[in-house]
């Protein structure tokens, strides 16, 4: 049962560590941008780093509760703004986005238990003192 928390912290986390890369690229910022995102020169790598840290965090289990709630402060407003399929005309795209935005509403809700139950067993939080 331990492995699987584990495993189920690698493959929750694996997003956040793999796409907070992109944050730093000018095409991101530039979609950002375009998406309405204020200040998208700073608040876009802002986010990369807080994905980053956020993802870290519960992957190794270090502070968790605390990792889990970066991510939570990253993904509401990241699913407000870049998500916004109800304000779309063409209805492959607002189907599309309206996916975009429910997969991070199910992120949100891991995260937020994350926060609430910590990382379980097999994670830094966890290890005896030696």
């Amino acid at each position: 049962m331990q492995y699987q928390v584990l495993i189920g912290r690698v493959f929750y986390t694996a997003i956040f560590i793999m796409a907070s890369l992109s944050h730093f690229n000018a095409g991101t910022i530039g979609y950002a941008a375009s998406q309405g995102v204020p200040m998208p020169s700073l608040l876009v790598p802002v986010s990369g780093v807080m994905a980053l840290v956020g993802g870290l965090s519960v992957l190794l289990g270090y502070k968790a509760k605390w990792g889990a709630w970066i991510l939570v402060v990253f993904l509401v407003p990241v699913t407000i703004m870049m998500h916004r399929f109800w304000g779309l005309a063409d209805p492959q795209m607002a189907t599309l986005q309206g996916a975009m935005f429910m997969k991070n509403v199910s992120m949100l809700g891991a995260a937020l238990l994350i926060a609430h139950f910590g990382s379980g067993p097999l994670s830094l939080d966890t290890r005896s003192p030696q």
